[in-house]
Formats: structure tokens, C-alpha cells, sequence
């Protein structure tokens, strides 16, 4: 079986980093964000019980890192029950077909993303001409080609539930890529918000390497849709999140966090819509 698993042709490691890199948070007592690069994965589960999934899975190369994360908080030779994948950029799944292959776990998505990691199609190539800056620039050496996960890759149920994550039910997020999930727990309002929004200007080297916080719309140079990206981040918005978890930047909460979302809801076209790039539709603005 594991021979039918692949990553695209095109997978390398990135010499990208942050002062974040390496870095755990244990943002609630069954919740860890940890920072591989530019990116975070999170474990999702009480470190005294081994019910626990992985929620996206890092950068290329990264399998390693996520293992050794993962024993140190629950354990050696204890697997995940799943790995919950918000979408399939390769920022997120860089180490998926290596720790399916080690843990031997189902892997869950939303429908309208299983094209892109059952091989049948690539995400549009990234914009490296989209207002941003250096880290846009850099973004044609990304990976792009999708990666196959065979039938290792399962479909969220329908009812929004999810999987191994008790209380958590999945939001469909759409605008990043078509099938992009935010993961919600309505009893302490936590939000695991996928690339939605994010708490660092995605694009910006210099804000990357320092994550200078900030509540900034998706990562603009793989962002198709910039009208469902808005819907998204206003859904997100009414369910006034008490603290969120993005997939770049550190974790945030109360005050700051609900003032930078309404700020964004408000001006959305001004923060996160860049003023030109591929994939900006000119009656957004």
C-alpha cells in the first residue's frame, strides 16, 4: 500500500526560517502549536491520554521534527489517531507521506480538497508577481505539483465533525484553496484557523523571519479566491474566536486578537486584497 503514496515531482526542502522555528507553545493544556520554519503544526489532544491528532503536517523534510515533537508530548512508539489537514499546500503536508508511512494513520480533508492530494490536480502555480514582497518573489521554487496519498486520504464526515477531535467541529474556509477547513471548539471558543487569516504578514520576508504580529489575510501568492477568502474571514469572525491558531505566526488571543479580526473584516480589500497579481478579480476593490 505504502508504495502508492507520493510526493509531488517537484518536493524539495525550503531554506526558508523564522525566530519561530522550533519553537513549542502549549496554547491550552490539550492544545500544542509548534514551528517548523514558517509554518505550524499543531497536536490536538490531553498528553495524559494517547487520543491525539496532528493537524497539518509541516514543511518538506520535517518528518523527523514532527516525530520527535509528537514523542516528547505523548510519548514514544504512541501514534496519532489521524492527521487532520486544514488544506494541501505543501507548507502543510511537507512530511505527510513520511509520517503515514511511520505511524500508518488515516488522513482527513475536506472533499473539495482531495484532488489535490490524490494526484489528480496541481493548485495553481504561486503568484510571484502579487504585492508583497521578498517571500512572494521566492514563491515559483515552492512546490507545487500535488502529492498522492492513495487511500490513505479520507473525506471529513458531512455532519462537521471531525474525527478524534472531541467538541471540535470543522468550518469550511474556502478562498485559500477551494476545499480549506478552519477547526472550531465552540465550549472555550478555540479556533484553529488553517491559513483563513494569519497572524503574520505571510509575504513579508522581514516579518516573517521576526513574526511581527499582526491578523493579515491569507498568504496573498497562493490565494485564488479573493471574494470567498472575504466570506471565510467574516464567517470566522462571527463565531468571535477567543484565541486562534494559524498556520504561520504565533497564537493569539482575546482583545487583540477580536479587534484584529474586525479590523480586518472592515477593511479587508485594503489589508489582505493586494493591489495587483494574478488572482485579484478588479471589482474586488
Amino acid at each position: 500500500m505504502d508504495q502508492e503514496m507520493n510526493y509531488g515531482s517537484d518536493y524539495h526542502h525550503i531554506p526558508a526560517t523564522s525566530i519561530g522555528s522550533g519553537v513549542s507553545t502549549q496554547v491550552l493544556p490539550d492544545v500544542l502549536c509548534h514551528t517548523i520554519q514558517i509554518v505550524n503544526i499543531m497536536l490536538v489532544g490531553n498528553p495524559e491520554s494517547n487520543d491525539f491528532v496532528l493537524v497539518d503536517a509541516g514543511m518538506p523534510d520535517s518528518a523527523n521534527e514532527i516525530i520527535s515533537v509528537t514523542e516528547e508530548r505523548f510519548g514514544t512508539n504512541i501514534s496519532p489517531k489521524a492527521i487532520i489537514l486544514t488544506h494541501g499546500h505543501f507548507d502543510h503536508v511537507g512530511a505527510i507521506v513520511d509520517l503515514v508511512k511511520h505511524w500508518d494513520v488515516p488522513v482527513f480533508a475536506h472533499e473539495q480538497e482531495l484532488p489535490f492530494l490524490t494526484g489528480e490536480r496541481a493548485y495553481p502555480e504561486p503568484d510571484a508577481t502579487v504585492e508583497g514582497g521578498m517571500i512572494a518573489k521566492m514563491s515559483p521554487m515552492f512546490p507545487n505539483e500535488p502529492i498522492d496519498l492513495g487511500e490513505h486520504i479520507e473525506m471529513l464526515p458531512t455532519d462537521g465533525t471531525i474525527p478524534h477531535m472531541n467538541g471540535f467541529e470543522w468550518i469550511h474556509t474556502p478562498g485559500h484553496t477551494p476545499g480549506h477547513v478552519s477547526l472550531f471548539r465552540e465550549e472555550d471558543r478555540t479556533l484553529l484557523v488553517g491559513d483563513a487569516f494569519v497572524t503574520v504578514k505571510q509575504e513579508n520576508l522581514y516579518k516573517v523571519l521576526t513574526q511581527q504580529q499582526e491578523v493579515s489575510g491569507p498568504p496573498r501568492y497562493l490565494t485564488t479566491d479573493w471574494k470567498a477568502a472575504k466570506r471565510s474571514v467574516e464567517k470566522l469572525k462571527k463565531i468571535n474566536p477567543n484565541i486562534a491558531v494559524t498556520g504561520h505566526g504565533f497564537p493569539m488571543t482575546g482583545e487583540i486578537l477580536t479587534n484584529g479580526l474586525e479590523k480586518l473584516v472592515k477593511e479587508f480589500d485594503q489589508i489582505a486584497v493586494p493591489d495587483y497579481g494574478k488572482f485579484v478579480d478588479k471589482n474586488i476593490h
